[in-house]
């Protein structure tokens, strides 16, 4: 009878430990309910970390001056996926967490360039420096200073715009119209006030005038596409919470 007791308390201890039989049965709750498995902080990491990435790639991205089509552009436009981005992690974590990683992105390119300047000012080997390295990193991180001073000025408006927007079309009875609405609402506003904001502010002086109107309506165009190609992500993500709450 002991025997029994004990084991039927191992049992009945073990159902409430990790990887019991009651912990199992709720995981395989919470994935029937659409959760992946993550809590709050990990869902925080990958949605804004990817919001990160998209900037300050988009940011290093743009010291080149390439073509669409036979229009001119800068090559960051990976960066018009913050937009989009933006809208999933307001959408899962809030206002207020879209608000900090907007700033929080300003301040990690401002020091990443800051970084930039002070490699450029690294004394050169020589061989490198002969080859041409240092010419080109004096041209491209000091053009890059400008970029993100340019960025962050623009980023900061736009994105916070389409905060508001996002905000303001998720009230008033409208949370309850499709989904893909927030994206091209919000997106509609945003995109025009960077494309407009970044090439001059970055470009002015280096690229004429009429290279900076195309750039301006060059900018417009891939963005637009890009968010009609990646706005159904919303759908990515419900509008429950992917994470369990601990």
């Amino acid at each position: 009878m002991a025997e029994k007791g004990l084991e039927l308390q191992i049992r009945t201890d073990g159902q409430s430990e990790p990887g019991g039989a009651r912990t199992k049965g709720a995981d395989a709750c919470s994935l029937k309910e659409g959760k992946l498995g993550i809590d709050r902080v990990q869902a925080s990491i990958i949605l804004c970390g990817l919001y990160l990435f998209f900037s300050l790639a988009g940011n290093i991205a743009a010291t080149k001056v390439t073509y669409f089509g036979g229009m001119v552009m800068d090559a960051g436009f990976i960066y018009s996926l913050t937009f989009t981005w933006r809208d999933l992690i307001h959408k899962q974590l809030g206002q207020r967490a879209a608000i900090t990683t907007i700033w929080l992105a300003a301040a990690i390119n401002l020091l990443a360039a800051l970084y930039f300047q002070l490699v450029v000012m690294l004394p050169a080997q020589t061989d490198w420096a002969n080859s041409g390295g240092q010419t080109a990193w004096e041209f491209l991180f000091s053009l890059q200073m400008r970029i993100t001073i340019a960025s962050i000025f623009t980023a900061l408006i736009a994105e916070l715009i389409d905060t508001k927007v996002y905000q303001q079309w998720t009230r008033g009875g409208r949370e309850k119209w499709p989904q893909w609405t927030r994206v091209f609402a919000s997106n509609s506003i945003s995109i025009p006030v960077d494309s407009l904001l970044f090439p001059i502010i970055a470009f002015a002086g280096i690229v004429g005038i009429e290279g900076l109107h195309q750039m301006f309506w060059t900018n417009i165009i891939v963005k637009a596409i890009v968010t009609l190609l990646v706005f159904w992500t919303i759908y990515l993500v419900p509008e429950k919470p992917i994470y369990r709450e601990s």
